[in-house]
Order: structure tokens, then sequence, then C-alpha cells
């Protein structure tokens, strides 16, 4: 935590000056080297959140900033309780995107760069904008948040990578779409899909994950002692060509 606190004492002082970035990387690259432990995670999610690359670990260092600043101020101030999450999750995106600036890590016409180099968008849903070019390994993903903040949003992505590293996502970057929603940019191995898994299928999955139905067996959430899995339906879970195992390709994660 003493690294954790120099670098929130740093942004507070200096902002994102070159001092501060380097402070940060210093950290970012120590978590990866499992020299260094971030608070938010126990020691088997820290693989996952190794996995989801730098400006992953970089983003969630700035949203827990972000979020002690804020409840700083608002205890300051005398307020009962913690912010609200819509506070939060403003405060944590304009940091980022302040943190991602200066560290090249932000595009602003994503779009028409990913086209180019990744391929034609393939899929558009509520959550992500998908980009594939026909023989790559790889897809590239604009991920938007669905979670109630930014850095529950980032968690999802280590703990995916936790629980199912043979589909795990990357960040790349960050950028904003055509109406302004802040988004992740991010890779993620290319699964050639056999069929859609079944409901049988996916609860033997997830149970040998110790995962349990959170619906009487029939719905598509499950849970364990620490964790949520949500909006796993066939749409999210393919059966993989080559091993012929289910593999899930996305669906919301989140701690209990």
């Amino acid at each position: 935590m003493d690294k954790l606190n120099g670098i929130f004492e740093a942004i507070n002082a200096e902002g994102f000056s070159e001092s501060t970035l380097l402070l940060i990387d210093n950290y970012v690259n120590d978590i990866k080297n499992g020299t260094e432990d971030f608070p938010r995670f126990n020691l088997p999610e820290h693989a996952g959140f190794s996995k989801g690359g730098a400006p992953l670990i970089g983003a969630s260092i700035i949203a827990c900033y972000a979020t002690a600043s804020l409840t700083a101020g608002c205890n300051a101030e005398g307020r009962e309780g913690r912010p609200a999450n819509w506070e939060i999750d403003g405060l944590q995106e304009r940091l980022i995107e302040q943190w991602a600036r200066a560290a090249n890590l932000w595009e602003d016409d994503s779009e028409q760069i990913l086209i180019r180099e990744f391929g034609p968008m393939i899929a558009q849903g509520a959550e992500a904008k998908v980009y594939y070019k026909e023989g790559n390994t790889s897809v590239v993903k604009e991920r938007a948040s669905i979670y109630s903040t930014t850095q529950k949003a980032l968690d999802a992505i280590a703990l995916h990578n936790y629980l199912f590293p043979e589909t795990a996502m990357k960040v790349i970057g960050f950028t904003r779409d055509s109406d302004g929603l802040m988004r992740i940019v991010l890779t993620q191995p290319y699964i050639n899909c056999l069929r859609l898994a079944t409901k049988d299928e996916i609860d033997k999955m997830v149970a040998a994950k110790d995962f349990r139905d959170n619906w009487n067996g029939k719905g598509v959430n499950y849970i364990s002692h620490r964790l949520a899995l949500e909006d796993m339906h066939p749409a999210n879970i393919f059966i993989d060509t080559v091993t012929e195992n289910p593999i899930c390709i996305d669906c919301i994660v989140k701690f209990v």
C-alpha cells in the first residue's frame, strides 16, 4: 500500500506529470512481475489482472485514486456515507481519460484505426463493438461499461481472465464513441464456434469452478462465495471447434 499511497500523493500534487507516470509504470511492472500486490484481488485473481495488460492495471490504479479522493472530499465536507456511484463513475472516467492521454493510451478516432489495423466491424451489441480480419488469431473489441462504476468494469476484465483464461482479454487503450460513451479497447482470442452451449453444459462448466445456479436452476446467473456470474446464456458460451469444450466469450462477472 505504501507505493500506491505514494502514487495517490503524486497525482494529488502534480497530476499526471512525467514523474507521476513513471511511478505508475514502475508499480504496474511490479504487479506484473509478482513483486507487488493490488489490494482488490486475491492471489489467484492476480494472474487474471496481470494478464489484462499494463493499461488495465494502470487504469485500475487511477480508478482507485478517484474513489479515494472523492471519498476523502465527502468526508471533509461532513457528508455521511460513501459517494454515490454516479459521482464515483464520473470522476473515474475523467481521470482515466486524463491519464490515458498523458500515457499515449487514448485514441479519439479509434474506430477508423481499428478497421484499418484489425479489420471490419463484424458485430455490435449493447456492450461491445467487435472487429476482426479473416485469418487473425484475435478479435478486437471496443467495450462499453454496463457496470455501476468504471472500476467495476475494469475488475470484470481481470476476473474474466482469472475464470476463463482461454479467452483472456488484454486492454490496449481507451476511447470514446460518437455518443461520447467511454470504451475500453481490448483484444481477445478468436474462437471457432462449433455450436452454442446448452444450459446443462454451462451448468457443468461453472460448477467445476465452484459456482451454483442463482435462480432455481432455470436462469443464466451463478454465484460462488466470492464472485457472481451473470448473462451466462448460450450466445455467450460457445462449444469450441477444436476442444469441443464450452468456452465463455463474455459475461458479467463481479464481486458478491
